[in-house]
């Protein structure tokens, strides 16, 4: 196989990254844009050692599970990278993928019984997300452009809207692209350094109706705020004129970010209109969201997920629960209605004190939170027997990169009865699941959850029960279970 040769290949799989997956010769050949079913004609454009790249240069026989994509830029842009498959048949790989990495890395050789299914939308897959960023700066031709950037790249791709966020997207870039234009502000250049405006960030409460603009500037200000702002109302009533459930503009900020880096939100925030911050719900608990909050990009099926998380936990109200990894408090407050105390802790010191806000706002006061590693600060709590040190109930919810080893063990020494394991890795989840089982846990169910639909991703809420009178067994990881302790990555909170 060389480069540049073409190949007519059949699609048989398709790669957590929405690359179809064919065989030539024996090679898999993992070919952007197309699905699983799909029979095409494939240049190939890079070739590895045991693996190679295709491009689809023509489509021959598609799939069952093809569809037309509905945004006209999905081919370019890095976000919808499995617009092209039927909604059923996205849910279908995903809830599959769950199922395989429990099976091959976690050793459960009946995930399939313990698969409670998945929680896919119930509406329309679109319109879903609650927050976006979208980049500001130049284009190929060098010109002033607002959209996302293309996958693997920094070139951004121009866009008017975006189709997984709210429909209101659509009038407010249209008010900052005008503002651009009327008041020749300046756009950074990723190269250089120059340029004023960086990013465009939208928060759209779904549940209050408030809506939030910021725009992250390399420098102290924005110029003209005054027409900036009258644009900006004036896409809001212009959204309100034909919608049925109205909006408000709540909060206008501009996020300080003059460093040379990929990081999009700077350290300090100036609000120019409005309030600093914005409400929103999940369920009936309700939060305070300002530019730098993590909240749950997905609020419809952050509630299911959570929900489901509740239902796992079966509390009675007689618990002490630890919500390890708790973010703002979405879980733990969730929690603290149903359970005799909560405790959460963060490594993010704004987190921490949102949560506290949070709990505050919605008349809490059986919940306690700290700020460091969960690891070091749990650990450390029950070492030296202090509050919190014993728990019926564990949640956790890692970053991708999955629990640390250290708390793995903190965790078993506490003796926790039932263990809820919300994940947005399959495969990490999939390795300590294997060490939980070694150390006494026996995973008894598990729900996949659709948080974005179109993307590669998904999240699992999973319970793991204490077995009595088993002895733990000592760890000793499969080498393939070792390469995953390597894994790095964050949140998928954009």
């Amino acid at each position: 196989m060389n480069k540049n040769d073409i190949y007519q290949i059949k699609i048989e799989d398709i790669s957590e990254e929405g690359m179809g997956i064919g065989h030539v010769d024996g090679m898999a050949v993992f070919v952007k844009d197309t699905v699983t079913g799909d029979l095409a004609d494939v240049k190939i454009v890079k070739v590895m050692k045991n693996y190679a790249f295709g491009r689809l240069e023509k489509l021959i026989e598609a799939s069952d599970v093809r569809c037309e994509a509905k945004c006209p830029v999905a081919r370019q842009c890095g976000g919808c990278i499995i617009q092209h498959m039927n909604y059923s048949a996205q849910l279908d790989m995903k809830k599959s993928r769950v199922i395989n990495c429990l099976k091959r890395i976690g050793k459960v050789e009946n995930a399939e019984e313990l698969c409670e299914g998945i929680l896919g939308m119930e509406e329309e897959p679109f319109h879903f997300r609650n927050k976006m960023q979208f980049p500001i700066g130049l284009d190929r031709e060098g010109r002033a452009a607002i959209g996302f950037y293309a996958q693997r790249t920094h070139s951004i791709i121009p866009i008017d809207n975006c189709l997984t966020g709210h429909p209101v997207n659509k009038n407010i870039i249209a008010a900052v692209k005008q503002y651009i234009d009327e008041c020749t502000v300046g756009v950074y250049d990723e190269e250089t350094g120059k340029g004023l405006l960086r990013h465009l960030i939208t928060r759209v409460g779904f549940a209050t109706g408030e809506v939030m603009v910021a725009l992250v500037v390399n420098g102290d200000s924005v110029p003209n705020k005054d027409k900036l702002l009258e644009l900006l109302g004036g896409a809001v009533d212009e959204y309100n004129a034909s919608a049925e459930k109205k909006l408000a503009l709540k909060s206008v900020m501009v996020n300080i970010n003059k460093q040379k880096t990929n990081r999009i939100i700077g350290f300090e925030s100036k609000c120019i209109f409005g309030e600093d911050h914005i409400f929103d719900y999940i369920g009936d608990v309700k939060f305070r969201i300002s530019v730098e909050s993590f909240f749950q990009i997905n609020a419809y099926q952050t509630e299911r997920l959570y929900g489901r998380a509740l239902q796992y936990a079966k509390l009675s109200g007689e618990e002490n629960v630890w919500d390890m990894y708790c973010g703002i408090g979405t879980i733990s407050l969730f929690l603290a209605g149903k359970a005799k105390e909560v405790y959460g802790v963060e490594i993010v010191p704004q987190a921490i004190e949102d949560a506290k806000q949070n709990a505050e706002l919605n008349g809490f006061s059986n919940t306690s939170f700290y700020v460091g590693k969960a690891e070091d600060v749990v650990t450390d709590i029950y070492s030296t027997g202090g509050q919190g040190s014993k728990a019926d109930v564990i949640v956790v919810d890692p970053p991708r990169k999955g629990c640390d080893e250290k708390l793995l063990e903190t965790i078993s020494s506490m003796s926790p009865d039932r263990i809820v394991y919300v994940s947005c890795n399959p495969a990490t989840l999939a390795r300590d699941v294997q060490i939980l089982s070694r150390k006494g846990y026996e995973l008894k169910k598990f729900t996949a959850c659709d948080m974005f639909p179109h993307s590669g991703h998904v999240e699992v809420v999973s319970l793991l029960q204490k077995m009595s009178n088993t002895r733990p067994k000592a760890i000793t990881l499969d080498v393939e279970m070792e390469d995953y302790y390597r894994i790095k990555g964050d949140r998928m909170n954009d």
